[in-house]
């Protein structure tokens, strides 16, 4: 049912799919470009279409009281942003926990221009040992979808230019807050 509800809201506002949902259980799904509030709704419902339960990040304190609930229905997972200690190793260890989880990670970490993607999603998947899906949404297209599914080497300037040749030409919401697809590791690594 809600995969024909998230198909016709798509059809509705004219929207259309590329890919299809991940032949793996487990996964860090990168969802970019991220420069609108509506990146997130959007990707809730490609994700629903394709029949994908995905999992995302949340601060701690949108999961009290009665909306605690909800947030969780929608797979958020509460994490206390303060507390830097450990924290990819942390979420991380919830793969080891689970047998399915897509896990979807803004790799940008705001709405806003940034000089670099935050290296969360990449750290988290190398320790967790799970493949990084490549998630997206074209504003320009008026499409999203998945795209491919990159197994890190650990050489990151070498992961980032596949990363970067399939975000090449995609456009988000607001493209002036699109800023370059780099890690400070790799800027870090003479790359």
């Amino acid at each position: 049912m809600k995969q024909r509800i998230a198909r016709a809201l798509l059809k509705m506002f004219g929207w259309r799919i590329e890919g299809s949902r991940p032949d793996i259980d487990r996964y860090v799904l990168i969802a970019a470009p991220h420069t609108s509030n509506w990146d997130f709704i959007w990707l809730m419902v490609m994700a629903m279409s394709l029949d994908m339960k995905v999992s995302w990040l949340g601060k701690h304190t949108l999961f009290k009281g009665p909306a605690g609930y909800f947030m969780r229905k929608l797979g958020g997972i509460p994490v206390v942003r303060d507390s830097r200690g450990g924290y990819v190793q942390r979420v991380a260890e919830r793969f080891d926990d689970a047998s399915e989880l897509a896990l979807v990670i803004p790799a940008e970490g705001t709405r806003g221009r940034v000089e670099n993607w935050r290296s969360g999603f990449y750290h988290i998947a190398r320790s967790a040992d799970v493949p990084v899906v490549l998630s997206f949404l074209d504003f320009a297209r008026h499409c999203g979808g998945i795209g491919p599914c990159i197994v890190l080497s650990g050489t990151p300037n070498v992961d980032m230019d596949k990363i970067r040749d399939f975000y090449s030409g995609i456009t988000g919401k607001h493209p002036h807050r699109s800023g370059p697809i780099r890690l400070k590791e790799e800027l870090q690594s003479g790359t």
